[in-house]
């Protein structure tokens, strides 16, 4: 009898783990299939004019996927067709990730958001920002910073760290002389060990004083596996990919999912053409290799390190738009996704961007900023440098993807123009 009870007990939870997003026409979630059409006339066109070589997109509304089709080639050179279940590099969306995980913990009673980061990770007590620079040599002077940096500054670009690799060229030159990398495409190395590098760095400018775009959520990663004393791959694998059922998200693919890894591409401005990437390419003096998510690794890179679907992707921002809670199973409290998706950059400009703002791993789109595009305020987005993007919008219901996989290209707006063609198919 208790093993009848027991099985009984079992049987909603396998069920809600076996539950998938659910496929409707797109006339059920008051959508115009015809005017969705526009995105496919939209992403043949970049890809007759040698744009991008191929791309798979997505389109959710209230919970149901109402448009998911590939287009173009995965591999050019051997003519393989785009499929939706391939697996793209989504480099910075590994941020809105990192960030739910170390919500995750703040919802334990771990940390608290305005806590300075030094409690935690010592490297980082004592700031120092940069006051003078010599380019010539790398050498720099500092004076103190007006304050530590906060738990909150990682999660929202004001901690006053920048970019190696990919950032400015101060910056860059400088965590290039100390050893410290960006993340994506290395091979064995440890977070903790360019984490504690990094903290002994020196700013670009005060905490809270600017959005400057860089490391802080690799350090929040770091965080992570400090404080639950996991690294950040079981701490993700365990909190958020298994219990949503985001089994083509990883950091370093099993070999089983590795042949459906998308090629890299580059474009040649010159020749105005694409080319496979090389495995192995020379970034500011790093090297990084193109296949680095077929490698055994261990560096585990927050702010950029995992590969996934669509289809997983939209898993994750669907938990997120139901307020932290996905087939049953609740990630965060629908305070926590509250605070992570409201305002809490102030006046700040986000870079170039004058008008929206940032939250707990997001970008916000303002009342300003909704005035760009159709996009209305509320919405939180961001994508990755391989030209993937993605946003969630909660006054409208909807989920929508665009993944290709190039980098560098110059042809970034057909995914910001696949914004609005999401937009114009609404129907009520």
């Amino acid at each position: 009898m208790k093993q009848v009870l027991f099985t009984l007990l079992l049987l909603p939870a396998l069920h809600a783990h076996a539950q998938q997003l659910a496929t409707a026409q797109p006339e059920a979630a008051n959508m115009s299939a015809s005017r969705l059409t526009r995105i496919d006339s939209l992403i043949n066109s970049y890809i007759g004019k040698g744009y991008v070589n191929g791309a798979t997109a997505m389109v959710i509304r209230n919970g149901k996927i109402i448009y998911n089709k590939a287009f173009g080639y995965s591999d050019m050179e051997k003519k393989i067709p785009e499929k939706t279940d391939n697996i793209f590099r989504i480099a910075s969306q590994t941020k809105a990730i990192t960030s739910v995980a170390a919500m995750i913990l703040y919802e334990e009673g771990k940390f608290q958001l305005d806590e300075p980061l030094s409690k935690y990770i010592p490297e980082f007590a004592n700031p120092q920002v940069i006051k003078a620079y010599n380019a010539a040599d790398t050498s720099f002077t500092t004076v103190p910073a007006t304050r530590e940096i906060t738990v909150r500054d990682l999660f929202t670009h004001t901690s006053g760290i920048g970019y190696a690799q990919i950032g400015g060229s101060m910056e860059t030159a400088m965590y290039a002389k100390a050893g410290v990398i960006a993340g994506i495409g290395v091979k064995n190395l440890v977070l903790a060990d360019k984490m504690k590098a990094l903290g002994k760095l020196p700013l670009l400018h005060n905490p809270g004083e600017k959005w400057t775009y860089g490391m802080g959520v690799d350090v929040l990663g770091y965080l992570v596996e400090v404080l639950s004393g996991k690294s950040l791959d079981q701490f993700m694998r365990e909190r958020i990919f298994e219990p949503l059922g985001m089994k083509d998200t990883w950091f370093y693919l099993p070999a089983d999912k590795q042949a459906r890894l998308v090629p890299l591409y580059s474009e040649d401005k010159q020749a105005h053409k694409l080319y496979r990437t090389s495995n192995s390419i020379m970034l500011h003096g790093t090297e990084l290799y193109a296949d680095y998510p077929k490698f055994k690794g261990t560096y585990f890179s927050g702010g950029g390190g995992l590969s996934s679907t669509t289809y997983d992707y939209a898993i994750f921002l669907q938990m997120m738009l139901n307020g932290g809670t996905y087939n049953g199973v609740r990630i965060l409290s629908r305070n926590s996704v509250r605070i992570m998706t409201m305002n809490q950059t102030g006046n700040l400009k986000l870079g170039s961007d004058k008008y929206n703002n940032f939250g707990l791993g997001f970008k916000i789109t303002s009342e300003e900023g909704s005035a760009a595009s159709l996009m209305p305020a509320g919405a939180f987005q961001w994508g990755g440098m391989f030209a993937t993007t993605y946003w969630a919008d909660p006054k409208e219901k909807i989920v929508a993807l665009i993944y290709t996989n190039v980098w560098p290209t110059t042809h970034g707006m057909m995914n910001e123009t696949f914004k609005n063609l999401v937009y114009q198919a609404i129907n009520d």
